[in-house]
């Protein structure tokens, strides 16, 4: 449609009829301009279709927008999970080296300290035996005051913590009282060191290895073994010479 007729569409014709002075009838005619719904009646339905789809552009932006906010969110919360995830591994391994190294420095610690023992000079009439000095006493007691003498001795009776130490108490030869004793517990009686400790090794002769209680230990026999004997002084038969460890 030419700008013409869309012009000419815009207005609309009314004629009239009027009597003149002569009596004759007379045609008028006026032209009134459309108002734009009689117009053209879709361009309401035009704008409000206009209007939603604007109202849709600017919903899409929106969610869009807050789509984005919560995505940069989720990679923050991951970010910041992997790095305290970094960090917790960081430290775990830190204070395990921490645990490491001190372990290692306290044994370098104890092994010095072993050393500086061992090279200690024993006092005249002891025998080094690894980090340890031992007293073979000539005179025979029974095992109560055999003990008493270690002790007054800055020492106690043996103990015999290894096959070695075994062999090597062997080498004094004779019977002698060790550290040995059998213990009165409710559930009878059970061997343990003077310091309360358990044995670890054992190196009893046949028939011996059950404890009764107030008898002792005492070493060795023709085997190196171990056998008990009672304690109590009742003769020469329970005095025997002993070992001290200090």
């Amino acid at each position: 449609m030419s700008a013409d007729s869309q012009t000419a569409a815009d207005f609309r014709v009314k004629y009239s009829r009027r009597i003149d002075g002569d009596g004759r009838e007379q045609k008028h005619s006026e032209v009134e301009m459309l108002d734009d719904e009689e117009q053209h009646p879709d361009v309401g339905l035009q704008a409000a279709e206009l209007n939603i789809q604007m109202k849709l552009s600017a919903v899409k932006r929106r969610w869009f927008r807050a789509f984005e906010v919560n995505l940069g969110l989720l990679y923050l919360l991951i970010l910041a999970g992997i790095t305290a995830r970094y960090i917790l591994v960081n430290l775990e391994k830190e204070h395990l080296q921490a645990n490491r190294s001190m372990k290692i420095i306290q044994l370098k610690q104890e092994i010095k300290l072993l050393k500086e023992k061992i090279k200690e000079k024993c006092p005249d009439r002891w025998t080094r035996f690894g980090s340890s000095c031992y007293f073979k006493s000539t005179e025979a007691k029974h095992w109560q005051e055999s003990r008493r003498d270690c002790q007054d001795k800055g020492a106690d009776l043996v103990m015999i913590n290894s096959k070695e130490e075994q062999e090597f108490v062997n080498e004094f030869g004779g019977f002698f009282w060790i550290g040995l004793r059998a213990k009165q517990t409710s559930g009878g009686s059970k061997w343990e060191w003077v310091d309360g400790s358990a044995l670890t090794q054992t190196f009893w002769a046949e028939g011996h290895e059950i404890p009764s209680y107030g008898y002792y230990g005492v070493c060795c026999d023709s085997d190196g073994k171990w056998t008990g004997s009672f304690g109590y002084n009742f003769g020469d038969r329970v005095s025997k010479t002993f070992i001290c460890e200090k």
